[in-house]
């Protein structure tokens, strides 16, 4: 049984609401966030209207300040906006979804402002702005939104979009737009595609930067920006119009022949059954020969889709070979081999020659994945001088998982680990140099045979004395 010294719903209970109450207002006195978090809780208490009215005063309390928020204060600041954003969605939109849309647009009015005054370099102040955004659309349809005035308000926001704030705004807003708001948003996208950006005379234009070619104006800021949102909102709407005709005209012919841009728009013709159009697209492209050394892996399997929709299956599975064959990528290899009917044949011959692939780091890494430790171990033997000892991140696991299989490769993958830390007198990793070299002192025990790599005990020798003069290291092994 809990004692009733501990902190729990119960036994703050037993103190009774009068003792409560004295004790909520002696903890806020000094503590601004706790007082607005009890009157957002009296304000739930009388209604929606009162939370409402809460949250609009703090909301332009926060609009109106303008100090620089630095680290210390970020996190207090992400958690009243959360604190608010859980207002306007938990307590005033199931009773006054009209009340809350209103609120939830003033929110994410405030997203420049505080972009401008904090550093948001870990993201946390964008996530508050993108949970908003995500919870704008259920609100405007339980609101029944006027389309028009929603478009208005759509329109507003992406031609003022300088942080990303209302990024995928259309796709979120789809349902309450509806056609009609869709339409009168598309009309004012292709009016503000037809008004560019007055150029200033020279003397007046203002210089906001430098660049190979010269100096950067304001003015041509401001132009690059109406052009891209312009194009990115009328390829939105012609996504969420299910166009994909209208999507692809926002390309000029140029730019459809880039390998990504060909496979967003091969991707829409496959969704509306034209793969056909697909293939043409995506060949359209400006690849070489299909067989870069790393290739765009969008248009690759783009293209995959594509062969197959139009019946070419041997090709499909050349291009599938192609992609393993350039970066062993595991994901095509078993595409390839579940088409062949779990061809075991097929399987050993991907396998040996993932041995050969020239990358022994890549080919490693794709024999643990597989898995396939058996050869991940003969690649390590064969191989061993060309183990990167730098790579501890991909070494450290790989001679983890090879340590029961093969002894002698761990060994091998540590000891490259060790050589490179001492040869490039990396003090900092002297640590685990060493506990690298007392792992190897314990798995030479399981080795029957070296071959032609040395035994520990001489590894072990050759290293303390070549390296004598590393004393951090010589005390952290000699520790050990």
């Amino acid at each position: 049984m809990a004692s009733r010294k501990t902190l729990n719903a119960s036994n703050l209970e037993s103190l009774g609401a009068p003792r409560l109450a004295e004790l909520l207002l002696e903890i806020s006195t000094n503590d601004a966030a706790a007082k607005r978090q009890l009157r957002l809780a009296l304000a739930d208490a009388t209604g929606a209207p009162e939370v409402a009215k809460e949250v609009r005063k703090r909301l332009a309390a926060i609009g109106k300040a303008r100090s620089f928020v630095d680290w210390r204060k970020k996190q207090t600041l992400v958690q009243d906006l959360d604190t608010q954003l859980d207002a306007i969605v938990d307590k005033v939109a199931p009773a006054a979804p009209d009340t809350a849309l209103d609120l939830i647009w003033r929110f994410l009015g405030l997203a420049a402002s505080l972009h401008e005054r904090c550093d948001d370099s870990n993201g946390a102040l964008g996530d508050v702005f993108y949970f908003a955004r995500q919870r704008l659309g259920p609100i405007a349809e339980a609101a029944g939104a006027a389309p028009e005035r929603l478009a208005d308000q759509a329109y507003a926001a992406l031609t003022a979009n300088d942080y990303g704030q209302y990024d995928g705004l259309i796709a979120i807003l789809k349902p309450a737009l509806g056609a009609t708001g869709l339409s009168r948003l598309k009309e004012q996208m292709i009016e503000l595609s037809h008004t560019p950006v007055q150029r200033p005379p020279d003397a007046e234009r203002e210089i906001v930067g430098y660049g190979m070619d010269g100096p950067t104006y304001a003015d041509e800021i401001a132009e690059s920006s109406r052009r891209m949102t312009v194009q990115l909102a009328l390829q939105d709407i012609a996504d969420a119009e299910g166009d994909v005709d209208a999507y692809i005209a926002q390309y000029d012919e140029a730019t459809r022949r880039v390998p990504k841009i060909a496979a967003d728009i091969a991707q829409r013709l496959m969704a509306a059954d034209r793969p056909t159009e697909a293939l043409a697209t995506l060949e359209a492209a400006e690849q070489d020969d299909g067989r870069r050394r790393w290739p765009v892996a969008d248009w690759e399997d783009a293209r995959i889709a594509a062969l197959d929709a139009v019946d070419r299956r041997e090709d499909a599975q050349t291009a599938r070979w192609s992609m393993f064959e350039r970066t062993l990528s595991a994901p095509h290899l078993k595409a390839y081999l579940k088409r062949l009917d779990d061809d075991l044949d097929a399987e050993e011959q991907a396998l040996d020659y993932a041995l050969r692939y020239p990358d022994s780091l890549q080919a490693l890494h794709f024999l643990r994945r597989w898995p396939d430790l058996d050869r991940a171990a003969r690649l390590v033997i064969d191989r061993a001088d060309e183990l990167d000892g730098d790579c501890y991140w991909a070494l450290t696991p790989a001679a983890q998982d090879l340590a029961d299989r093969s002894p002698l490769a761990a060994t091998l993958l540590l000891r490259a680990m060790i050589d490179f830390t001492l040869a490039e007198a990396r003090s900092s990793r002297y640590k685990h140099a060493a506990r690298h070299l007392d792992e190897c002192r314990r798995l030479a025990s399981s080795i029957d045979d070296f071959g032609d790599f040395e035994a520990h005990a001489d590894y072990d020798e050759r290293i303390r004395h070549e390296h004598h003069r590393k004393t951090k290291f010589q005390r952290l092994i000699q520790s050990r």
